[in-house]
């Protein structure tokens, strides 16, 4: 039986991290105070920019006895340069890679599941979950660098839940090393369970007016076993029960018909419903996918703004002011499916207000909102690519046994 929604504990702080400007300081300053043990969980991390200065900063706490364990994806990172792997093991800093691609690549079934989290747990006291890689704003890895920075979000989290992050990421790297696809094996202890952390010490302050105290929160973990479905699950419930407005800004907005039907419902029951999605072309598949489900949601009155200054990365939720969401899963086939993901669920009207309150500013000032007359009126070219988008993505899909209609 599929895991059900967790329900919300109280007793949390929550900071909301904007992009690696914000979400970067405060990581590394984590890091910076941590006595016991670090550990980082991500998808991509990138060596260009501000990316580097996290690399120092765990290299910084391995020099001085911590115990630092990295966990990154075989896509995302497939590996390290020579320059950080040399830093790296005389520090030392322990890293494994996820499911490395073999010689088949991403045509081998089983391959698109990959670990798209992004997770971090200093001292047992601190933990960091969103969508942010560790990757500078400014710069792509496929596009070079970038005019303006590109939006995703972060949170900053101490309470109960940080228990359940460190949990996952001890599971992660166990898992792995019982595969043998650890990567630095030569430290005592690499193929055991991650020792407790002792010693815990609190975590570095931070600004109490960016503090939201106290708040009810879950960690939602999405798998391939028995927790599949619970972050789409949670989205499904938020919105079938919103009563003035649902805001959302995805990456890679692909929703299947639940979803879709959800959010059509929504907005024919008086529901307002805003979406803020990529409006620059990244990858082909994810653009062109996304664009035949637009027109039965502006049919509906769905709102449609595409961010247009940079990428958008962001995968945060708003819904009547109250409930929110935090993470690394985009509402497409990849993250419902296949990907392992982590998004944090918050009840609290404060927090909610300021994640709101710079959707708003995003959709209003940089974003430009889909004509449903100009939509209807795209080009053939257009639409035979939109086409050509589903038929690649189904298929991909079909290796992997799934269907998501």
């Amino acid at each position: 039986m599929p895991h059900a929604v967790p329900p919300l504990r109280p007793g949390h702080h929550l900071q909301l991290l904007e992009g690696s400007r914000e979400f970067f300081p405060a990581l590394i300053a984590a890091i910076d105070a941590a006595r016991s043990e670090v550990l980082l969980e991500t998808y991509i991390f990138d060596f260009t920019g501000s990316g580097a200065e996290v690399a120092y900063a765990l290299e910084r706490a391995g020099r001085r006895g911590v115990l630092v364990r990295l966990i990154v994806d075989g896509v995302g990172t497939p590996e390290l340069p020579p320059f950080w792997r040399d830093r790296f093991e005389q520090a030392p800093v322990q890293w494994v890679v996820y499911s490395p691609l073999g010689y088949f690549g991403l045509l081998w079934p089983g391959q698109w599941r990959r670990l798209h989290r992004k997770l971090c747990v200093v001292d047992g006291a601190a933990g960091f979950c969103g969508g942010i890689n560790i990757l500078d704003d400014y710069h792509d890895p496929n596009h070079g660098p970038l005019d303006s920075p590109r939006l995703d979000f972060s949170l900053r989290v101490e309470g109960p839940l940080v228990q359940e992050m460190r949990a996952t990421i001890v599971r992660q790297w166990s898992r792995i090393a019982a595969v043998g696809q650890l990567r630095r094996a030569k430290w005592s202890g690499a193929f055991e369970l991650l020792r407790t952390a002792a010693g815990r010490t609190a975590a570095p302050p931070v600004p109490p007016d960016a503090v939201h105290a106290n708040v009810r929160a879950a960690l939602l973990l999405r798998d391939n076993l028995r927790r599949r479905a619970v972050i789409e699950r949670a989205y499904l419930r938020a919105i079938g029960r919103a009563h003035r407005e649902i805001f959302i800004a995805n990456a890679y907005f692909v929703p299947g018909g639940r979803m879709r039907r959800a959010l059509v419902s929504a907005a024919r029951r008086g529901v307002r419903v805003c979406l803020l999605l990529q409006g620059r072309y990244e990858y082909f598949m994810q653009y062109y996918a996304s664009r035949p489900v637009f027109g039965a949601l502006l049919r509906a009155g769905v709102e449609i703004h595409e961010y247009a200054p940079s990428f958008l990365h962001a995968k945060v939720a708003v819904i009547d002011g109250r409930w929110a969401t935090v993470g690394s899963s985009n509402l497409d086939p990849l993250s419902l499916l296949l990907a392992r993901e982590a998004n944090v669920v918050v009840e609290d009207r404060g927090f909610a207000a300021r994640l709101r309150e710079r959707l708003v500013a995003a959709m209003q000032h940089e974003g430009q909102r889909m004509d449903a007359a100009a939509y209807e009126r795209r080009p053939p070219l257009q639409r035979a690519k939109e086409r050509l988008a589903l038929i690649v993505m189904r298929a991909l899909l079909a290796i992997q046994g799934k269907k998501y209609l």
